[in-house]
């Protein structure tokens, strides 16, 4: 069993709509599974256009209406020390991932993958191997993310636990 918290990071490009949604998401299927006392759960972004700001009120809208709070949250950026404090950073999408790879440092600690195909779903969730933004979409494309953040979720931490024999 785990002495350390298992640390994961989401992360999208500016921290207010997927990688939010994907942290409450996230931090919500470990409390069901009653496992929060062994997870340090955060998210993050690799742009710096919000920092500090409340997640996008759409993503805070249509996570209110399954029961998900995004209020308490603030966007941030991604920092260097991230690579060495967390043991999983997900991006949301190619791009991220791209950006992360970009600064991430020799030495790092943190395992760093595409949120939609790992740990084992080369092709995908739904036929999407990213979350797409919902940024400049309606309602519909924030409940998108919901759905595909919420099966990734599962099948995440499921490999997680499987892994680190949480069970």
């Amino acid at each position: 069993m785990a002495t350390q918290p298992i640390r994961v990071l989401m992360v999208c490009l500016g921290n207010i709509c997927r990688s939010p949604t994907a942290e409450v998401v996230f931090r919500n299927e470990v409390s069901k599974r009653q496992l929060e006392h062994l997870f340090d759960i955060d998210s993050a972004g690799t742009g710096t256009w919000h920092i500090g700001e409340k997640p996008d009120k759409r993503a805070r809208a249509a996570a209110a209406l399954r029961e998900l709070d995004l209020e308490p949250l603030q966007a941030r950026t991604v920092a260097a020390d991230d690579f060495h404090n967390f043991d999983y950073i997900f991006a949301m999408d190619a791009t991220n991932l791209s950006d992360l790879k970009a600064i991430e440092p020799a030495n790092a600690k943190a395992s760093t993958q595409l949120f939609l195909t790992w740990p084992d779903k080369q092709e995908g969730r739904d036929g999407y191997r990213e979350v797409p933004d919902p940024y400049y979409s309606g309602e519909e494309g924030f409940e998108l993310v919901l759905d595909l953040v919420e099966a990734a979720s599962k099948d995440i931490l499921d490999h997680i636990v499987d892994v680190h024999q949480l069970s």
